[in-house]
């Protein structure tokens, strides 16, 4: 018998096998939109939205960068897919789209199917936590590109809002308030900082105990990314004007936020009106770094900033926490500066 695509390093029979074992996963985030099944050239959604005047399709695609070596490090699979479903939806819920459908790319050095279905399942979590369906993906081997145990995912998300609704910052003035949504850790940006610092020059392992995090190392940095998508949209259903909505992700607050201001407009933020998560003292600390790096590389415990106007202050804090979320005012829009972000 010749050379076979086996023997090259891609094995077709365990890619189909291990389609078969994500079907159940992938077919419960399924809504009534979802036209089609699993295995197809292509996914069918339903794109009929007749509660809107003019919906206006929303898309995001991120990946989860090296948040993954941590995941291989610890030899933990089904959370790193909540990462990279929630890089998209957070991006895509900015503009007020309420995430419809997601695909995911998984890319690797052979298929591991206990690993990558392990992963596809945190992917359907995310989905389900999102409100949106895992509608398909594709899983590629790369040998000779990619060591055998190494993946990568990439994700993709769809969503809709009503042009009359979406948010773009353009009515954001002086006088508003930045509500901000508590993040669950580091989120899934600046792990390479985070490498560097622990394994390569502290020279710690995931198994380290530190004391002020109350786990051991790798669990805190492998703490999924905060999905906000329930908890923002019940916010803007209920009539609440939300002016602007900020994901705090690479870049972290001084790259971020100018994205969605008006010229004439800056930002005041107070550090100490919120509790920050420990995980970013111990980083600072052990790496000596200051503070205009943290904030300019980190969320620093807020995921999601929303700019609200005074009047309906009370009434969003009310509602996002009936939903979930820790809201916390935590600075407000003033005239403009020089510094477009000034943190105290």
């Amino acid at each position: 018998m010749g050379l076979t695509y086996r023997d090259s390093g891609v094995d077709i029979d365990k890619g189909n096998s291990f389609v078969k074992k994500i079907i159940p996963a992938v077919s419960a985030t399924f809504s009534k939109r979802v036209l089609t099944g699993i295995g197809g050239f292509g996914a069918l959604y339903s794109a009929s939205f007749p509660e809107m005047q003019e919906p206006v399709l929303v898309s995001g695609t991120d990946g989860v960068g090296t948040k993954l070596k941590i995941a291989q490090m610890m030899g933990v699979h089904n959370t790193i897919g909540i990462d990279a479903v929630a890089m998209c939806v957070n991006d895509i819920l900015t503009a007020g789209a309420q995430p419809l459908f997601f695909l995911d790319y998984l890319a690797c050095g052979k298929l591991n199917e206990e690993v990558h279905v392990e992963v596809v399942r945190g992917i359907a979590e995310g989905c389900r936590i999102a409100g949106c369906s895992l509608i398909g993906g594709e899983t590629a081997e790369h040998p000779g590109i990619m060591q055998d145990d190494d993946y990568d995912i990439a994700g993709f998300a769809v969503g809709v809002v009503d042009r009359k609704d979406i948010i773009t910052g353009e009515s954001i003035e002086p006088g508003d308030v930045i509500i901000g949504l508590p993040s669950s850790g580091i989120h899934s940006n600046g792990y390479s900082l985070v490498r560097k610092l622990f394994f390569d020059i502290k020279k710690y392992s995931v198994e380290t105990h530190i004391h002020e995090l109350g786990s051991s190392l790798g669990a805190a940095l492998l703490t999924p990314t905060r999905i906000y998508c329930k908890s923002v949209l019940a916010c803007l259903e209920s009539g609440i004007k939300i002016k602007g909505l900020v994901h705090i992700t690479g870049g972290g607050f001084y790259e971020n936020i100018p994205r969605i201001l008006p010229d004439n407009t800056a930002v005041r933020i107070n550090t100490k009106s919120y509790e920050m998560p420990p995980v970013f003292r111990v980083i600072q600390r052990e790496g000596s770094i200051d503070d205009r790096e943290m904030y300019t590389t980190f969320n620093m415990g807020i995921g999601m900033m929303a700019f609200i106007g005074k009047a309906d202050v009370a009434r969003a804090i009310e509602k996002l926490s009936a939903s979930g979320e820790k809201p916390v005012a935590i600075g407000e829009v003033i005239a403009f500066h020089k510094e477009k972000v000034i943190i105290e």
